[in-house]
């Protein structure tokens, strides 16, 4: 049986974030990544400015930089005659006053690097945590599986779920969240991207179909948004009938009809918004999609969940060095991080009602439209209102202070 002060399961970025500075806290901790690799095509590679601000106070800036990237600092929305923007976050404070489209898993594999260079770290990869270990209520640890079939428990003082929206431990645990309805799944596949074509984030909305097409420089990386629960039906009919709709709202496609030459290649997300009452229970915190699974909508999950994990190792790190860590000190971060959840889980849902789903149903065709709706008007002629989306998108609420220990300054002693 092997120990640690905390036990982190799951190697995406709230997880991967949460080791990171943990550790620089002299904090000993173990991620368990069920994966060998984190070479996962169509995982959210969007990375928001207060993600960007966090990587240069950890002194990681320089080295996402020079990751192959594309920056986004505009959300359009295109029509017959034009495109009208409904997001612009070059106004928003900052140098980081973009979204930096970087593949996850160089992301990830940048924050694990660096992990690997405090010895208070460890990452095990191809390592499943199969069921939580526990002293009477409390849990103390979880069991595991390696990808070659060996099995093992690993106790900790904490274990942190960041496993995900369908979280093996919350389960475990008895954990269930409160489900809001949700009126499509995503079809995640990819379409060359030409010269002349538009830049940044892309929104189209046609005859009972919407999509979202993210620039990733060399091509585009599509959501397209279908019926709840209708992809299987839709799997029986020919594949060119996909590009066909597109091209359909976005005539400058019609070069690429046969971009997606199988269904192999169009990977189907079941679109969740849920979130739980209670993040935590004894010696147990779930944190990121573990505690509130996120639409797609704005591409915000990713950024919520390492802001969770930055608060989480704030509020954390000094009961946990001085071994006092209480049920007092997991809710604390539910509250610290309850409203910013809250306002985005709300502007999703918002966004579903009167956005996506009148467009899934044909009741509003912006593509075909020579000129705006009205309420888009407005919002591209009003700065002010202009700035509210690309706020809540780009930066939240508010942002994390990074903790003074993982600063790249000299080290602090916690109390």
């Amino acid at each position: 049986m092997e120990h640690t002060t905390v036990c982190v399961v799951g190697g995406g970025p709230a997880g991967m974030v949460l080791g990171l500075l943990l550790a620089r806290a002299g904090i000993e901790v173990t991620v368990l990544e069920k994966h060998d690799d984190f070479l996962r095509d169509f995982r959210g590679d969007t990375v928001h400015p207060p993600t960007l601000d966090l990587l240069d106070d950890l002194g990681l800036g320089p080295a996402f930089d020079a990751l192959p990237q594309s920056r986004v600092d505009k959300v359009l929305i295109p029509f017959t005659g034009g495109s009208v923007t409904v997001g612009d976050l070059s106004g928003l404070r900052g140098p980081r006053n973009y979204i930096a489209m970087v593949p996850q898993w160089d992301l990830l594999d940048l924050l694990a690097n660096a992990g690997r260079d405090e010895p208070t770290f460890t990452l095990r990869m191809s390592t499943a945590a199969t069921g939580l270990v526990r002293s009477g209520d409390r849990v103390t640890g979880v069991e595991y599986r390696t990808k070659d079939g060996a099995t093992g428990t690993i106790t900790a003082d904490l274990t942190v779920a960041c496993d995900g929206r369908t979280s093996l431990l919350r389960s475990a645990a008895g954990l269930r969240p409160v489900s809001y309805p949700t009126p499509m799944d995503v079809w995640w596949y990819r379409v060359p991207k030409h010269d002349g074509d538009p830049s940044g984030i892309v929104g189209l909305i046609g005859d009972r179909r919407a999509a979202v097409m993210i620039d990733r420089r060399d091509y585009w990386q599509v959501a397209t948004l279908i019926h709840k629960g209708s992809d299987a039906a839709a799997r029986k009919t020919p594949v060119t009938t996909l590009m066909a709709d597109m091209v359909e709202s976005a005539p400058w496609l019609g070069d690429r009809v046969d971009a997606v030459k199988t269904w192999d290649d169009v990977k189907v997300l079941d679109v969740k918004l849920d979130r739980l009452r209670q993040w935590h229970t004894d010696g147990l915190l779930c944190l990121g999609d573990a505690a509130h699974a996120m639409s797609p909508v704005g591409g915000i999950g990713i950024n919520l969940a390492v802001q969770d994990a930055v608060a989480a190792a704030r509020l954390l790190a000094a009961p946990l060095k001085r071994g006092t860590l209480s049920t007092k000190d997991l809710a604390k971060v539910r509250r610290r991080r309850l409203v910013p959840t809250i306002a985005v889980q709300t502007f999703q849902r918002v966004a579903h009602a009167k956005a996506l789903k009148p467009a899934l149903e044909g009741r509003i065709n912006i593509a075909q439209s020579v000129e705006p709706p009205g309420p888009l008007r407005v919002v591209s002629r009003l700065p002010w209102l202009n700035r509210l989306p690309a706020l809540l998108v780009g930066r939240g609420l508010f942002t994390e202070p990074t903790p003074v220990f993982a600063r790249r300054t000299p080290k602090v002693r916690l109390r």
